[in-house]
């Protein structure tokens, strides 16, 4: 199963959690499966819409899905996914 991370300031969603196996064979169905797993991660993830939200990246093995085939980039069983929110400020 591919494995999600995320930044321990994230994790207080996920029960502390910052790496854990999901299932799904595209970076949307592992993200969905996140959120299934850990519902109070929605909110922070997802828009009303179901979409990922803007202030969010997603890389896949340390690549950026924006340079694969985005959130429909297929996953393998040894992927890692990685969520990360972006950070601005000054």
């Amino acid at each position: 199963m591919p494995t999600i991370r995320v930044p321990n300031v994230i994790s207080y969603y996920t029960e502390k959690q910052t790496e854990f196996e999901v299932s799904g064979s595209t970076a949307l169905e592992a993200v969905q499966s996140a959120v299934e797993k850990y519902p109070a991660l929605k909110f922070h993830v997802l828009d009303k819409e179901g979409n990922i939200r803007r202030h969010f990246n997603i890389f896949i093995n340390g690549v950026h899905i924006r340079d694969l085939n985005g959130i429909e980039t297929p996953l393998k069983e040894d992927d890692k996914v990685i969520l990360m929110a972006s950070a601005a400020g000054g």
